[in-house]
């Protein structure tokens, strides 16, 4: 059986090694925080001391990470993955990292017998915990095989988009469009109360039309209207994931009118929604406060 390593065993990365021993690898993780690590060790998760250890110990190195400039350290800062270098080794990096990163860690670590492959996630900490996730997917065809066997055990669905950094591209492009159908659902929630129409009757004819969007289907009855807001997934969090798809637009050059726009209102809301409050509330900007179930 393939051993498998973690690094960053937050939310994301607790659920997917929880996952994947209970699917019978061999899992090893590491975590900067110590109580985060003593957590996972009362889970039953074999913790390493350190990066050199997870990369001893795996076959595959799977990345959990908050943003492309940890994941740069984590792999090629001192101390990190490739000072470790163990040819053979696949790192999968599931973080939601820049495209160009991906594409030179991928060279860099090649350099020194490993692969590399960009597998952003969607499905939050519930799909990480129960390997229903989506992964989006950037690698060469053979660095895929290796250790698609392992991906599959963490995730429903796994998609090749293409080429290293090519997952991050569609994962930048996917939380943009959820950013934005998140404030237009809200409009939209908003039109109907003006209107006298009942939200959820709304929402069910919207769902069965042409506007319907990931957001209608699940965001606004799992966690909007029932006033729940616990989805897992921060404010902070999603106000990174536009600030970076903002960047990525710019150094395309491209002039995206409705994306400029959709930066702006989630980067103003920081004046009026903690980072810590779930990032569904960003609806609340249209429809005022909702009470937590």
């Amino acid at each position: 059986m393939t051993a498998v390593g973690i690094i960053g065993l937050g939310k994301m990365g607790r659920g997917m090694a929880l996952t994947l021993k209970g699917a019978g690898f061999a899992v090893t993780g590491y975590d900067a925080l110590a109580a985060t690590r003593e957590a996972l060790v009362a889970e039953g998760i074999a913790i390493a001391d350190g990066i050199g250890a997870v990369v001893a110990a795996a076959d595959v190195v799977i990345l959990s990470l908050p943003t492309a400039e940890i994941v740069e350290r984590v792999v090629a800062g001192p101390g990190g993955i490739v000072a470790h270098a163990r040819p053979g080794v696949a790192i999968v990096d599931t973080s939601t990292s820049h495209p160009e990163t991906s594409r030179h860690l991928a060279e860099l670590v090649r350099s020194h017998g490993m692969g590399f492959m960009d597998a952003p996630v969607s499905g939050g900490p519930k799909g990480a915990a129960t390997g229903t996730m989506t992964m989006v997917i950037g690698a060469e065809d053979a660095d895929l095989a290796r250790v698609l066997p392992v991906l599959e055990r963490m995730s429903a669905k796994c998609v090749h988009v293409g080429g290293v950094g090519a997952g991050n591209v569609a994962k930048i492009v996917n939380n943009l469009l959820c950013a934005a159908h998140l404030l237009t659902a809200a409009e939209a929630l908003r039109i109907a109360g003006a209107a006298g129409v009942d939200a959820e009757r709304l929402l069910e004819g919207l769902n069965a039309g042409s506007g319907r969007s990931g957001v209608t289907l699940v965001n606004v009855p799992n966690w909007i209207l029932n006033g729940a807001f616990d989805s897992g997934f921060t404010m902070q969090l999603m106000r990174k994931d536009v600030r970076l798809a903002a960047q990525f637009i710019g150094e395309l050059g491209l002039a995206l009118p409705m994306a400029a726009d959709t930066a702006r209102i989630w980067a103003d809301s920081a004046g009026s929604i903690a980072d810590t409050d779930d990032f569904n509330r960003i609806v609340e900007l249209q429809l005022g406060p909702i009470a937590k179930a």
